[in-house]
């Protein structure tokens, strides 16, 4: 152990070397093909168990300015900031039965969100809406998706129960052909892909998977006919059953609580173990919200990522165990930042060194300056000590060592995303609750009475898979269409080979067309954030084209091509970090390198939204090519 780390009670190399010996035990070649698709025999999966009855309405063909894709928050966000600008000619086309995107489908037991509902909301300051607790739950979130759509007018603007099948580019009408499952034609100017980064369910492909006799189901379509209760719990048709849950991510941590406390017996198998910090959620104090002044939203989400991204704020507003984890991350970091007299030095030497020419003054100084400071090295180190307090937190909470052990993650915090939960791990203490630890490894075969692993069958009644949604698979596969552009080229053939966009939002060959999402984009973890400020940017960019007489918007190869290359410079800033990390959806299953360029702006978020703004505020539309 060197001089700077003599104070640490933990050997940080050691550490470095568990982490890197329990990455390796679940890095698997086949990467994202060890999921199966759902489809054929496992579209059973996707089916809607929330509608009440099957729409029944005739087809319909219909023109208009701009249809969007997805009645999630990106879709509804949309329509608002174009409402806000005048534009109003709009379609929104769901499969769901109603709004909410992810929030329509995640209605199982416990289903809540880890950010902080007043950053998490958008549209506060204009619905007026009173989250009941700083942390919200999926029911209220289905109710506030439910109050934007009546603010803006939105359901008698949309088509629900009704899944877009393909979308192809007309260039002699210059329009949009969307076609659906119900044989709609509609024809539009513009088209918004807001499909979302997790709608689609992700399902293992495990052995024998068909081979089950009991009841399955995923949990972003929760069986409550079979398990009784509802989101907040109560399952008492479980009293007699035994239960597995299959995956322990985000989702499985607010679940299985309430299947631990209702199931005869309930097995949880574990593959990679959460990081699990504390939640303490509060209600929220009505009178606080009404005595914040104008602006008041803007800036806390401001404030929330700046902190994620390590700028020096005057006030933790938020200060919950996110912007905890960062104050620790960057703290030390800004005691040992060279003084203002060593940059005025290195200023002023810098002509001599061949590099600036290379690089330019800025990135030049900051390079010396994280050179200096040791950043990777010390950024590492208060990870450490960090997941050294998770890890604590399960030893001191779990009653038997080796669940306590196998519940303990070894992986840097920001590998996965972290869980904020007080009852997940107390739920181990059940004698009616054990965890299957299968280290990485995962399930070996499933039969027609139970789950396989390790030789031994555990025989259940019901199999949940807590399995989380595709994220890094084929973009029409996850949107359940394809794209045609301009000459018939589908986006899959484009982006066969990588991502390339213009701010992420455009992709040449595709004119009139936006996509959102965090793909070349800005990734917040308030990812609504992300889908409002794509929304505003959407907004000026069709207002500003209809006030220039624009009927047609496409990236110039130029601009897209420098925009990839921006993409690929910065994602290098985090490629190490992600080749270090646990697999997972944040780093493609492990496979980092296949393509640089489907990374997310490195830059972070809030330096994204800016540029976004400074672009927008040049009102020349540079970069798209117009017509």
């Amino acid at each position: 152990m060197n001089a700077n780390t003599q104070s640490i009670p933990f050997d940080p190399d050691a550490l470095g070397r568990k982490y890197q010996e329990e990455r390796d035990k679940r890095v698997r070649a086949e990467g994202n093909d060890q999921y199966q698709e759902v489809t054929g025999e496992f579209a059973c999966f996707v089916e809607d168990p929330y509608i009440d009855s099957e729409l029944k309405r005739d087809a319909i063909e219909d023109e208009v300015e701009v249809v969007i894709i997805g009645g999630g928050f990106g879709g509804m966000l949309a329509a608002a900031r174009l409402h806000d600008v005048g534009i109003t000619d709009f379609r929104i086309v769901e499969k769901g039965g109603d709004f909410g995107g992810t929030w329509y489908w995640n209605r199982y037991p416990g289903a809540s969100c880890d950010i902080e509902s007043y950053v998490y909301f958008p549209l506060l300051e204009k619905t007026g809406f009173v989250p009941k607790q700083k942390y919200t739950n999926a029911p209220e979130t289905l109710e506030y998706c439910h109050v934007i759509a009546k603010t803006y007018g939105l359901h008698e603007r949309a088509l629900m129960q009704t899944m877009v099948t393909s979308t192809d580019w007309d260039e002699e009408l210059g329009r949009w052909i969307v076609s659906t499952d119900r044989q709609d034609r509609l024809k539009a100017r513009y088209v918004v892909h807001s499909n979302g980064p997790l709608n689609r369910p992700k399902l293992p492909a495990i052995r024998g998977i068909n081979d089950f006799k009991g009841h399955t189901f995923h949990t972003s379509r929760w069986d409550y006919a079979y398990t009784g209760g509802d989101s907040n719990g109560g399952l008492d048709k479980l009293h007699d059953k035994r239960v597995a849950v299959i995956g322990t991510g985000a989702t499985a941590v607010q679940c299985v609580p309430h299947l631990g406390a209702a199931a005869k017996q309930l097995y949880v198998f574990q593959r990679t173990p959460s990081s699990v910090d504390v939640r303490n959620n509060q209600p929220t104090d009505p009178s606080w919200i009404g005595s914040q002044p104008e602006g008041w939203q803007d800036e806390r989400r401001r404030n929330f990522e700046s902190i994620m991204t390590g700028a020096r704020v005057k006030e933790d507003l938020v200060s919950d165990g996110w912007t905890e984890a960062f104050r620790l991350l960057f703290g030390s970091l800004r005691d040992k930042a060279p003084s203002k007299a060593r940059l005025a030095l290195w200023a002023a030497t810098s002509p001599l060194s061949p590099k600036l020419y290379q690089v330019g003054l800025k990135k030049y100084l900051t390079d010396k300056a994280m050179t200096h400071m040791n950043l990777a090295r010390e950024m590492e180190l208060a990870d450490y000590q960090k997941m050294e307090q998770v890890r604590a937190r399960a030893e001191s909470i779990v009653e038997d060592p080796d669940t306590a052990e196998a519940l303990k993650p070894y992986y840097r915090q920001f590998c996965k995303r972290p869980c904020f939960h007080d009852e997940y791990l107390p739920t181990f203490n059940r004698p009616n609750v054990t965890l299957v630890n299968t280290d990485g490894r995962g399930v070996d075969e499933i039969t027609a009475n139970g789950i396989v692993f390790d030789g031994k069958e555990y025989p259940v009644d019901c199999i949940v898979f807590a399995t989380g949604f595709e994220v890094g698979t084929d973009y029409a596969r996850r949107a359940g269409y394809q794209i045609h552009g301009v000459d018939g080229i589908s986006v899959s053939q484009k982006w066969q080979d990588g991502l390339s966009t213009f701010h992420g939002m455009h992709s040449r060959g595709f004119p009139n067309s936006f996509f959102f999402g965090p793909a070349q984009s800005g990734f917040t973890a308030t990812y609504t954030y992300s889908l409002d400020e794509q929304s505003v940017h959407l907004a000026h960019i069709l207002s500003t084209a209809r006030a220039k007489g624009v009927t047609r918007l496409e990236a110039s190869a130029a601009a897209e091509k420098q925009w990839v290359k921006t993409i690929i410079n910065k994602a290098r800033l985090m490629a190490d970090f992600q080749e270090k990390c646990t697999p997972g959806y944040y780093n493609n299953e492990g496979m980092v390198n296949t393509a640089p360029q489907n990374n997310t702006y490195g830059g972070g978020p809030i330096e994204f939204f800016d540029l976004l703004a400074k672009w927008r505020a040049k009102g020349d539309l540079k970069g798209l090519e117009v017509r």
